[in-house]
């Protein structure tokens, strides 16, 4: 992600998460204190940037170390992708600050939850029969 002239690279299995604002109110209209709101496990945003994945040792079975590729850095992908909406463990996530915007460093372990749409998209509600 590149602000300005400076580029924030994240590394490894971590994604970068803009966070949506806590609800300070409830469906029914009572204002929660932000202790109330800073309980819940779970926290919510979008993905904005990722990192290449979890990186993967080299194979064994090459040893001819002047084809193309042996020195190439191999990594396990993620399923998460940009824009993606993630729901994640608030605790496991870190919050930085990046050219005066806040976010949050989220590894891969603590996504519960994607998703995943452009808004014409139909995301189902219920999990289909043949499982």
């Amino acid at each position: 992600m590149k602000r300005g002239n400076k580029q924030l690279l994240v590394v490894g299995d971590r994604v970068l998460v803009k966070p949506e604002k806590a609800e300070g109110m409830t469906k029914v209209g009572l204002y929660l204190p932000p202790t109330v709101v800073e309980k819940e496990e779970v926290r919510g945003g979008n993905i904005v940037a990722l990192g290449p994945g979890q990186p993967l040792p080299p194979p064994h079975e090459e040893h001819e170390p002047w084809k193309d590729g042996y020195k190439a850095p191999r990594f396990l992908p993620m399923q998460v992708q940009l824009g993606d909406y993630a729901l994640f463990f608030r605790k496991a996530a870190i919050e930085i600050t990046f050219e005066g915007e806040q976010f949050l460093v989220v590894p891969y372990g603590a996504i519960l939850v994607l998703v995943r749409g452009d808004g014409n998209e139909r995301v189902p509600d219920q999990l289909p029969n043949d499982l």
